[in-house]
């Protein structure tokens, strides 16, 4: 196995923290300004928890929020 195959696993770990990690920081910018923060950081913590076993818990927890902010009238 040449050796740029043997490192892919590593790439697409690196590549889905920056890309997931990217997103939630935008979710997290999306909070204080106008757009769907929850959503976001739920779209980010999806991502992160496709290779990293701590974001699925993170990941559960947002998606409770979301639901509690859907149950709640403004």
């Amino acid at each position: 196995m040449s050796g740029i195959t043997k490192n892919l696993p590593g790439a697409k770990r690196i590549i889905t923290a920056i890309v997931g990690g990217t997103v939630v920081l935008i979710g997290v910018a999306l909070l204080v300004l106008p757009g769907p923060g929850l959503l976001t950081i739920a779209l980010g913590l999806a991502l992160l928890a496709t290779e990293f076993e701590w974001a699925e818990g993170l990941l559960k927890k947002a998606r409770a929020a979301i639901a509690r902010k859907k149950e709640k009238p403004n």
